[in-house]
């Protein structure tokens, strides 16, 4: 049988998927990781929305890395939005995450937002595991912008 390049990403992202679904709990850490929600997001006149926060992780173990995930759910739609790659030094730092118009459909008014901080332990280049090491979970107000 024949692995087209297709079949192989397909693959990687299925197995991505799965491990993200069975992750360790947030405590699975030793180190002092932390991610919140700021109170208020904005959505500008293209539809686009940004969610940010603040977070602070200790470096992550050799064998992974760290990423930082936002959900918004509004008004019974849910996206989850990558945000930028985070710097793991122990300080405290802001993050932004962003995503387009065509992609989301949220408008000013209520929703929720979860933040979470995983870390993401590789075997090679694929991805071995994803362990949410800190979340929140908050209400906030969408503004225009």
């Amino acid at each position: 049988m024949r692995v087209t390049p297709r079949r192989m990403a397909l693959a990687a992202f299925s197995a991505l998927a799965a491990t993200t679904l069975f992750s360790a709990p947030a405590g699975a850490t030793v180190f002092n990781q932390g991610i919140s929600v700021h109170h208020d997001a904005y959505v500008a006149g293209d539809g686009t929305v940004t969610l940010s926060g603040s977070y602070h992780c200790e470096q992550a173990s050799p064998t992974g890395a760290m990423q930082i995930k936002a959900t918004v759910e509004h008004e019974g739609g849910r996206v989850s939005i990558g945000a930028e790659q985070p710097v793991c030094d122990g300080t405290e730092r802001r993050w932004v995450a962003t995503a387009p118009g065509r992609w989301v459909n949220v408008r000013p008014g209520h929703a929720v937002v979860t933040a979470e901080l995983q870390e993401i332990h590789l075997s090679g280049l694929m991805p071995k595991s994803v362990a949410t090491v800190a979340q929140d979970r908050r209400d906030v107000e969408v503004r225009s912008h």
